[in-house]
């Protein structure tokens, strides 16, 4: 692999000045803060690369070095032995050095505006609040925008027909004048932001918005793609969660593995929540060739969460222009709804979110096998709970946390009621014959991070 040894990057766009602790915070004792900013920058600058295996990418790198260095009038970095595809004749590509920069801005911000004054046990409402705060340094909420964030989820590792389609889905929103938000990575995340770049260049749309939402956990699996113009790094998967459906006008879920799962789970406890009903339009979309991975998504979440599950969403396949057509509608009618009711169409306030949605989950062994998957509890509790055991999923396959308490401990153990499980197990089979869950290497064999007892 090809490094360039040496580089010094300067702003683009103005940066506040950091204080002496918080530059003390990130070089000075070489600390977790530091580490946590060497880890996003790495995987910024490892955009576009084949790799989704984050050790991997950290083992390749170890050498790699960033500082930050302070200046009169601002403040530079000092990279070493970074990753040669983020270079360009000599220089950083510019939109990764804006990256660079922004999540600079939120781990500092974060850490000495945030999370420095909320040690304690916090409310939902701070919770919340703190989102919002996030957002809003970051620029991504703005006033006076009327309804237009189409939010995109689905799998990164995708087959070409499956990504051509979320391109096509992304076009036909490109066209009617709608903004995406994505996890910011490759496949179903960067299919739908491409597309609608080429249609906001038809239309002459000039200022079109490509917001990347990531976290330190999935960054390094999940590098931000070449499309994204507006990056915001939140503190933990449940912030990431709720950033996006407080952003969210509409919601369009393509086929993807677990952590596609996990998001769908979340969205539906929320959905389901007294006074959520039809808050979100949810859409599910893929090619022809997917109708048999929703009918198995949709029979898991019927055996899950009864038959009252099918309310809260619409699948369309086959047709990216339906797909188009039913999230415009569905974003006009947010539009009228939020008019006549007062709220704020940039982020949405009054959207009930239970603590347990809130608070971050540790995906120990311990904590996967607590888990409380029984169909005697309410739809919404249950949901929330299943959102966590498919949570604990993607730490086990991407994340650095979970696939070293894999290494340690062996499969996570998830119990339940048998019926439940054994259609989540049903569900699980067909992602792993279909390929959308990566599979750890163990003497030979591969197998997966769990085992439904």
């Amino acid at each position: 692999m090809q490094k360039i040894p040496h580089a010094v990057i300067n702003p683009i766009k103005s940066l506040n000045l950091l204080s002496r602790a918080e530059i003390e915070g990130l070089t000075g004792s070489r600390g977790e803060l530091y580490e946590l900013f060497r880890s996003c920058a790495l995987a910024i600058l490892n955009t576009d690369s084949d790799k989704d295996d984050a050790a991997q990418i950290y083992a390749d790198y170890s050498d790699f070095d960033i500082k930050v260095v302070p200046q009169p009038r601002g403040l530079k970095l000092e990279l070493s032995n970074a990753p040669a595809q983020a270079f360009v004749d000599g220089q950083m590509i510019r939109g990764i050095q804006e990256h660079l920069f922004s999540a600079l801005r939120d781990i500092v911000y974060t850490d000495f505006k945030l999370l420095s004054a909320n040690r304690a046990d916090t409310s939902p409402a701070d919770t919340t609040n703190m989102v919002f705060r996030m957002l809003r340094n970051a620029r991504i909420v703005q006033p006076d925008v009327p309804p237009q964030l189409v939010v995109c989820w689905g799998g990164h590792a995708i087959p070409r027909e499956e990504y051509d389609f979320a391109k096509q889905v992304g076009y036909e929103l490109g066209l009617r004048g709608l903004d995406i938000v994505t996890g910011c990575g490759i496949g179903a995340m960067k299919g739908p932001m491409k597309g609608a770049a080429v249609g906001h260049a038809k239309q002459q749309v000039k200022n079109g918005r490509y917001i990347g939402i990531s976290e330190p956990g999935i960054i390094a699996s999940e590098s931000p793609n070449a499309i994204v113009n507006e990056l915001v790094i939140m503190p933990d998967i449940e912030k990431r969660l709720e950033a996006f459906v407080r952003l969210a006008h509409t919601i369009v879920v393509f086929p993807g593995g677990v952590g596609t799962v996990e998001e769908v789970l979340y969205l539906l406890s929320i959905l389901m929540h007294e006074g959520n009903h039809g808050a979100i339009p949810l859409v599910f979309a893929g090619p022809a060739q997917c109708r048999g991975y929703f009918d198995q998504l949709e029979r898991f979440l019927v055996d899950c969460l009864g038959e009252g599950v099918r309310d809260y969403y619409q699948v369309i396949v086959g047709d990216a222009g339906a797909v188009g057509r039913a999230v415009k509608a569905a974003v006009t009618e947010v539009h009228s709804r939020r008019r006549e009711r007062g709220q704020a169409y940039y982020f949405n306030w009054d959207l009930a979110i239970e603590p347990s949605l809130q608070q971050p989950f540790v995906p120990t062994h311990d904590n996967m096998a607590a888990l409380d998957l029984n169909p005697a509890l309410p739809t919404a509790a249950l949901a929330s709970q299943l959102r966590r055991a498919f949570s604990g999923l993607v730490a086990g396959n991407v994340k650095a946390f979970g696939i070293e308490q894999v290494r340690r401990h062996g499969p996570y153990r998830i119990h339940g009621d048998p019926r439940l499980l054994q259609s989540m197990d049903t569900l699980l089979r067909m992602m792993v014959r279909e390929q959308r869950m990566k599979l750890g290497e163990c003497e030979g064999e591969y197998q997966p991070c769990y085992r439904l007892a």
